[in-house]
This record gives C-alpha cells, sequence and structure tokens, in this order.
C-alpha cells in the first residue's frame, strides 16, 4: 500500500471541510491523510488559517468518537468538536486512505487525573505530562487507544508516538530553570523511579531502589555545587556513567523492554490488516531514541514499520540519519521517513526536493510530510514538487 502522507489536524480539516482538503492534497501527489487522533497541548501558528493564526488545543484529548468502554481506570478526554462533528469519519469518504496518528502517553491532562500512573523521578517528583509505560493503568490506556479507533473506523493504519519515556526538557508549559542545563543532568532527571518501575525492574535482578538513591544523591551533589558542566563534558560524563555503572546500563534496557512490551501489545490488539508504525523518538539524530525506552531494531520486528523524523536541516543530515537507521533496524523492517518542509528544516524547494530523493535512493518509498496547518501554500507547493521529481 503506498503511503504519500500529510499529517494533519482535525481543526484544520474542520475549517476548510475534509472534501475540499483531500482534493488539495491528492492535487500534491500525496494519497493518504495521517489524521492527529489523540493529541497533547499547543500554541500553533497557522499561516493559512482562516479562522484565526494561533490556535490553542484543547489538552490531552482524543479526535475521534471514543467508547469508554474499551478502557480501564484511565480514560480518554473528548475533544469538544467531536460532539458536534466527526471529521474521522468524514475522512473516510474522500477516497483518500486514513491512517490515525496517536500520540499515547504524552498526556499531561490525563497525568494530572492520574498522578499514579506518571513518571517520577529521583526524589519521587511526578512528571505529569508523561504516563508511565511501566504503570498498568497507563498501559490499558495506551492500547485501548489504538484498539478503540481501529475497531470503530475503517482506516488502514496508526502512526504511534510518544509510547515510551518522555525526556526531561521536553513536555511542559513554561519550562524554568535558573540553573545551566546539560546533557548529564538532563538525563538523569529523567530517569523514572516510580514504583511500577522500581518493582518492575527489581523483579528482573536490578538493584532500582539502590541506582534510585544514587541519582538522587549525585544530583543532589551537582545542584548544590557551582559547577556547570560544558556541553562536551556533560555528554563525556553520562556515558561514562553508562558504561561504568551495571545497573544504570541495566536499567537503561530494562526501559526498552518495558516500551517493546507495550509497542507489541498493541500490535497484537488492533485489528491484524491494520498497519502499525512506530515513530520512536522526539530526538535527533533518530539514533537517541534508546533513551526513550526506543529500541529501534526491536520496536521495528515487533510491528514490522519504523517510522522516522527526518527532522534535518540539509538533504545530507537526512541522509546521514538514514544510513543509521538502516543500519540499526536491518533491511526486513520497512522504514517510512517524515519530513518538515519548511524552517528549521528544510528552507527551499531544492532541499525538500533533494531529501525525497535521498530517501527514495535508501529504499524509503513511504514518505509523509509534517504538517498542513503550520506551512505556508508555498512550502505545500514544494511536496507536490519533489513528489513529482522523485518519480
Amino acid at each position: 500500500m503506498s503511503y504519500k502522507a500529510i499529517y494533519t489536524y482535525a481543526w484544520d480539516l474542520a475549517e476548510i471541510g475534509p472534501a475540499a482538503a483531500a482534493a488539495e492534497f491528492r492535487a500534491l501527489g500525496l494519497d493518504t491523510i495521517t489524521f492527529a487522533g489523540s493529541y497533547h497541548a499547543g500554541k500553533f501558528m497557522r499561516p493559512h488559517g482562516r479562522a484565526g493564526k494561533v490556535y490553542f488545543p484543547e489538552d490531552g484529548t482524543t479526535y475521534f468518537r471514543t467508547n469508554p468502554a474499551r478502557y480501564g481506570a484511565i480514560k480518554p478526554l473528548p475533544n469538544s468538536l467531536t460532539a458536534t462533528d466527526d471529521v474521522l469519519a468524514g475522512l473516510e469518504k474522500t477516497g483518500l486512505a486514513v491512517n490515525v496518528w496517536l500520540v499515547l502517553l504524552h498526556n499531561t491532562a490525563l497525568g494530572m487525573q492520574h498522578p499514579g500512573s506518571v513518571v517520577r523521578n529521583a526524589f519521587g517528583d511526578p512528571y505529569f505530562y508523561n504516563l508511565c509505560p511501566s504503570a498498568p493503568d497507563a498501559r490499558a490506556y495506551a492500547t485501548g487507544l489504538a484498539r478503540d479507533v481501529t475497531d470503530t473506523y475503517p482506516v488502514m493504519g496508526i502512526s504511534v508516538e510518544a509510547p515510551g519515556f518522555t525526556p526531561y526538557a521536553h513536555g511542559y508549559h513554561h519550562e524554568f530553570a535558573l540553573v545551566r542545563t546539560n546533557a548529564w543532568l538532563e538525563n538523569m532527571l529523567g530517569l523514572c523511579f516510580c514504583e511500577h518501575c522500581v518493582s518492575r525492574a527489581k523483579a528482573q535482578g536490578i538493584d532500582a531502589e539502590g541506582l534510585k538513591a544514587k541519582v538522587a544523591a549525585d544530583i543532589e551533589a551537582y545542584l548544590a555545587s557551582d559547577i556547570d558542566y560544558p556541553a562536551d563534558m556533560a555528554a563525556a560524563f553520562w556515558q561514562a556513567d553508562i558504561v561504568a555503572g551495571g545497573d544504570l546500563r541495566r536499567y537503561l534496557d530494562f526501559r526498552s523492554d518495558v516500551v517493546t512490551s507495550l509497542v507489541t501489545e498493541i500490535r497484537a490488539t488492533v485489528r491484524a490488516d491494520v498497519e502499525v508504525a512506530i515513530i520512536p523518538s522526539v530526538a535527533r539524530p533518530t539514533g537517541g531514541a534508546w533513551y526513550e525506552g526506543s529500541n529501534l531494531a526491536a520496536l521495528g520486528k515487533a510491528t514490522g514499520i519504523i517510522e522516522a523524523c527526518f527532522y534535518e536541516p540539509s538533504p545530507m543530515r537526512v541522509q546521514a540519519d538514514l544510513f543509521d537507521v538502516r543500519r540499526r533496524i536491518g533491511t526486513d523492517v520497512r522504514l517510512r521517513g517524515i519530513l518538515r518542509p519548511s524552517f528549521p528544516d528544510l528552507a527551499t524547494k531544492d532541499d525538500v526536493i533533494a531529501a525525497v530523493r535521498v530517501l527514495r535512493a535508501g529504499g524509503v518509498d513511504d514518505i509523509a510530510f509534517y504538517n498542513y496547518g503550520h506551512l505556508r501554500r508555498n512550502n505545500l507547493t514544494w511536496i507536490g514538487a519533489a513528489l513529482e521529481a522523485s518519480q
């Protein structure tokens, strides 16, 4: 099945209408709409929006009509739009393939409602923006979401984002500190030691409580000092801790096992004919996904499809990331690529054309573009030019 897709939000599609949007996408050479079925908060500029240019979506809501009976303790928060307009159902009538993009565990609104299921650092501080993939209720919510949308709507597939541990520096409103951050500090603060992670890790023979105490002591000492790690030194110190600390290395591997098992459950839960693609990371380059618990090879084996964000400022960097991702997942896993044909990535039409050619030359025929509502009209035309040039 061909996948020439554009990522879209319900509010943009509701404004223009599914039929008009589909005609615009088809004219660009696209054959698939990847629709945000669940999403977090934001503040978004809409260059070609008709009803205003800045949009604040409702935090942590779903954009399809959900069935509460398919969930456990954590149930989805329906977006108010779904009460009057089932945009996803409307897309099914356009003739384009429909793929649903699910942001799973990055959800502040649900985290606030269910603090017993969120990530907690070595001090026990809750990170409300991240439901923990070790927490049973969070896992039930994630699998329920995937099952719900694929059972209710005849979609061709789902693209699953945020199935794991969101990094410390990504995720909350007006993040602020009067301490200069660095890779070592952020990575230490980003480790989850909630009761679910600790008990699961202990069951695998890892001294999670001892590691938690050491991480807390190391962070405490650093914050009590007058030292600021330079960026290169902080990265080296973090790498040294991984290599030297057996329990830290094992704990990071344990996190990957947690995420892989959740994704495996999702694949087993949805219809057999539904394609399940994993968007593995918010990291750049994609190889940094391991910190979020995304083992690229294992996730590819679990679902058969990795959908990588090649969010890079040049075709050369896209090519380098592609080479690295492919060597990690092997040749048996289907690889999709997502590009942003605009600032801050590919700044010219020629760059977009070259990046698409790079992906096609590297064996990536399934390409998506992010995001319809964020792009200027001129940038949208670059998509059409790039797809035409790569034929």
